[in-house]
């Protein structure tokens, strides 16, 4: 497809949610600590990771599903305080798998993992530098399949500030945060769609000053949203 219609293809299929979101969203109003609190208190009921099933595939019914899924788990880190953040990392360069994207830390549920939770906070304190025992972990979003394969387990946990981070410069090229009320805010949510596997794909999008969180890591953000709104 000629570079030309292909922008022009996506900047047509570029919309907000908040577009077709209710006025009297719950965002509207609530504050962030009562976000937290329903948060928290909708996990509590399952704290542990939802059978239900959400994925790429949302935006995409036709898209071809990989047979068999390589099971991980990432870490919605919430950084407590009057203005609650949500961490994120930018993946190194130099790594195999969706390098330079930005993302929660995260990765493979290994043989010798316990359990989607501890397999995310060891990959948590392995990437940041930061001790499971500092994270208070408060249950599990929708599991979450992703076009190149794999069954994420969105893993919700908070740390209390000041917050101190060795990361590992060969899997993380920056940590950042966003504020939780940025993230909820609707008419921050576009759709957009790219190219890729030989088809043009649709996909969520946040844009928060330098960085696009898209993909996989802005469709569990959606989730997180419809969590917080239930």
């Amino acid at each position: 497809m000629p570079e030309h219609q292909r922008e022009s293809r996506q900047a047509a299929a570029m919309q907000t949610d908040a577009a077709t979101a209710p006025s009297d969203s719950p965002f509207a109003s609530r504050s962030p600590s009562a976000d937290l609190r329903r948060l928290r208190a909708r996990l509590s009921e399952a704290p542990v990771p939802s059978a239900r099933e959400r994925g790429d595939y949302d935006l995409n019914p036709g898209m071809s599903r990989k047979a068999e899924l390589v099971p991980a788990s990432v870490l919605i880190l919430i950084v407590k305080g009057p203005q609650p953040q949500v961490l994120f990392t930018k993946r190194a360069a130099g790594l195999h798998d969706h390098a330079g994207e930005i993302s929660f830390p995260g990765g493979r549920i290994e043989p010798f993992d316990a359990d989607p939770i501890a397999a995310a906070l060891r990959e948590t304190e392995e990437e940041l530098g930061l001790p499971r025992a500092s994270i208070e972990v408060w249950g599990s979003l929708d599991m979450y399949e992703t076009r190149t394969g794999f069954r994420v387990a969105p893993i919700v946990g908070a740390v209390s500030p000041p917050l101190v981070l060795r990361p590992d410069t060969r899997e993380v090229a920056e940590v950042f945060e966003v504020p939780l009320a940025f993230l909820l805010d609707r008419a921050n949510h576009r759709r957009e769609e790219r190219e890729a596997g030989g088809a043009m794909r649709r996909f969520h999008a946040i844009r928060f000053g330098p960085h696009v969180i898209w993909g996989a890591t802005a469709g569990i953000v959606m989730n997180l949203c419809e969590w917080i709104e239930r």
